[in-house]
């Protein structure tokens, strides 16, 4: 069974923040999929052309959209070429709305038991203005993209745990995801 730690959650939940802090507590490498998604995309024929036409003429969430099943492939490539360490996905990687995608995200996923959702808080509007705040006042289309991230049931069905931050530092939260996957 796997040992990593996964961290997923909308833009700006804190995943990489937090990653790093619990991969220097573990002594674990920590592994974020922003370092390694266009190697990954590039190896299935993504288009940066196309992108960058969709993002003119649909906004953010035709771009997002357009990265779909590059999304799925860079999650599978991921976790077969990574392990032993903490992992942090880019906000779209664990949402997806076609149901093929979905489900072979979560079947790649299903065998790590340490798959922690981050949130400001179970209220979604809440959630929604921090993340916003945290992001600097994001674009509309970003913000769209955020609160489909947070009403999206994906994020839901692949934690294991999840963890409301509103009122902790990076640092509690992390101590929260080790004592409850255990490890602390």
């Amino acid at each position: 069974m796997p040992s990593d730690i996964i961290l997923i959650g909308p833009i700006g939940a804190g995943k990489s923040t937090v990653g790093e802090l619990l991969a220097e507590q573990l002594s674990l490498p920590q592994c974020s999929m922003d370092d390694w998604r266009w190697k990954y995309y590039k190896e299935i024929g993504y288009d940066q052309k196309l992108a960058d036409f969709k993002r003119k003429t649909e906004g953010f969430w035709g771009v997002c959209q357009y990265w779909k099943p590059f999304e799925a492939y860079a999650v599978k490539r991921l976790l077969a070429n990574h392990n032993d360490c903490v992992i942090d996905f880019g906000a779209g990687h664990s949402v997806y709305d076609n149901p093929r995608l979905f489900e072979s995200v979560r079947q790649v996923m299903a065998p790590y038991p340490n798959v922690i959702l981050l949130l400001p808080s179970p209220d979604v509007d809440t959630s929604l203005s921090i993340l916003t705040e945290r992001n600097g006042d994001p674009s509309e289309g970003q913000r769209f993209v955020n609160e489909h991230l947070l009403k999206h049931p994906s994020n839901f069905k692949l934690a294991k745990f999840t963890v409301y931050t509103k009122s902790q530092t990076p640092a509690e939260t992390c101590h929260e995801i080790l004592r409850l996957v255990g490890w602390k």
